[in-house]
């Protein structure tokens, strides 16, 4: 796919606008998505694979939830380990 076919998309734009923190949940980034464009999660599911497969966005699994980021933001970033209480 060329890149002005993946960056033309309004909705792939949306995806890759960058959070306050530079990551999101797929969750959050798919609320988003759904409340913006009113496409079914399944839409929203192959606008992020299209993005991560062409290099536009990465994933980073951490627990249950998968965070997702622009090509542009620091993804290596670690939380520091929990305290034991």
């Amino acid at each position: 796919m060329h890149v002005f076919d993946i960056l033309g998309d309004p909705v792939r734009r949306r995806v890759l606008e960058p959070p306050a923190d530079g990551e999101r949940t797929s969750g959050a980034i798919t609320d988003v998505i759904r409340a913006g464009f009113a496409i079914p999660q399944p839409a929203v599911s192959r606008h992020l694979r299209v993005l991560r497969d062409s290099g536009f966005a990465s994933v980073r699994a951490r627990g249950k939830p998968t965070r997702q980021a622009g090509s542009g933001t620091d993804t290596g970033k670690t939380d520091p380990p929990p305290t034991e209480v």
